[in-house]
């Protein structure tokens, strides 16, 4: 591994770093929210001057040519941008399916028509994008899916459900993968669609957690039409077209997952109080903080062989859902051990334990469900197993049967 820019890298992000400066406020630590107090209308306003601005810059999609309204960079810009802007208070939680996911799909599979029509505002941040592939028995196994695609015409019609959709209650568009042939094998009958999110038929019921968001929807679909020029991709062709929205992902590594919060339980450790004494003073906790460090500085390392390997024009291996498995489960662990610190007393909200504990309560509400989203824990393990590690695979045997001889 490579832990130096190199003199282009350099240049580059003392650029991004000077353009951040004078347009954003740099973030002081990992409880700071740039949307603090601001309503779901607010939130969204911001968010789409924020990229509007970006865009402006060429920002907004780094990897994207010139003339498409991107900057014509490479993934390791990409990459440094979003390790920079990460130290800023910036809108959030708006664009990132947008344009992780969403826009490069129909980028790369949308008739030119399509692109002309969608891309622009896309980028420009006046349309906002959703991801629409897992259903209630399709999660970790996309190929699943049920969504009921039916020809007519010109037409499809759409019936069934989607869930665990990202922001769905406040986007116009959506990418949908769909079940177009149940006479073919479960990976071979899909196709996907770009679907107006605010057509007739289709229903959003965003889900309440525990952490009091509502992140994710449940989508319904009743005889919603698509025109067949809306389909992204041949027909039956959804399985490819969805392998390469979730490779757009690998451009997101270096700036996503926490690899600091051991810093915050010492913060937390000198706070708490044990047996009348400052908690950090008890040995247990001392190695419970060495613990959740060299969980850390391990993801840390992980990412930096991703960010290596994109340095380098490469593109980075399966290795890298180790990545995901270790942070999901160390931030886990890490907001399980902040609530221990707290004693009986961490029952209580930080509105009554104190501001400081904010950022840890919210962590261990939310991590659990990082466990799930993006692969399963057992997922990648077979992931890891199969393409790092060379063992035997896991035995698939309904490849070849066609899907409605399935059992459910």
């Amino acid at each position: 591994m490579d832990f130096r820019d190199t003199p282009e890298e350099a240049a580059f992000r003392t650029r991004v770093r000077t353009w951040l400066e004078a347009n954003a406020q740099p973030r002081h630590n990992d409880d700071e929210r740039f949307d603090e107090g601001m309503n779901e209308e607010q939130r969204l306003a911001a968010a789409k001057e924020w990229q509007g601005r970006k865009a402006g810059a060429g920002y907004a999609a780094i990897t994207w040519p010139k003339e498409a309204g991107g900057l014509g960079g490479t993934p390791m810009q990409q990459v440094i941008y979003n390790q920079e802007e990460g130290k800023f208070l910036v809108p959030r939680m708006v664009f990132e399916v947008s344009m992780g996911m969403c826009l490069p799909t129909v980028a790369m599979w949308a008739a030119p028509e399509l692109k002309a029509r969608y891309l622009p505002p896309g980028l420009a941040g006046k349309e906002i994008w959703c991801q629409l592939f897992s259903e209630p028995s399709a999660g970790s196994d996309t190929g699943g899916i049920r969504m009921r695609a039916e020809k007519q015409g010109e037409e499809w019609v759409i019936n069934g459900q989607k869930v665990w959709t990202s922001s769905a209650q406040f986007c116009d568009y959506g990418i949908l993968l769909t079940r177009s042939d149940w006479d073919k094998p479960k990976q071979e009958g899909l196709t996907m669609f770009i679907v107006d999110m605010k057509a007739p038929g289709v229903e959003v019921r965003p889900i309440h957690q525990m952490s009091g968001d509502s992140e994710f929807n449940e989508v319904f679909f009743t005889d919603v039409r698509i025109a067949d020029s809306h389909r992204l991709g041949p027909e039956c062709g959804g399985w490819k077209v969805m392998l390469s929205t979730l490779m757009t992902e690998r451009l997101s590594v270096g700036g996503n997952l926490p690899t600091n919060l051991h810093e915050g339980l010492i913060t937390l450790a000198r706070k708490a109080r044990w047996n009348g004494r400052p908690a950090i003073e008890d040995a247990r906790v001392k190695a419970g903080i060495a613990d959740a460090y060299l969980a850390m500085h391990g993801l840390e390392l992980l990412l930096a062989r991703g960010i290596t390997a994109v340095s380098q024009g490469k593109t980075p291996g399966p290795e890298m859902s180790i990545t995901k498995l270790v942070g999901a489960k160390g931030m886990q662990d890490i907001a399980g051990f902040a609530m221990e610190l707290a004693g009986a007393e961490g029952l209580l909200t930080h509105d009554t334990l104190g501001q400081e504990w904010r950022f840890m309560q919210r962590l261990w509400l939310s991590a659990p469900g990082a466990r799930l989203a993006g692969g399963t824990d057992e997922v990648l393990k077979n992931v890891i197993a199969e393409r790092v590690l060379g063992l035997p695979g896991e035995v698939r045997s309904d490849r070849k049967i066609p899907f409605r001889e399935l059992e459910r």
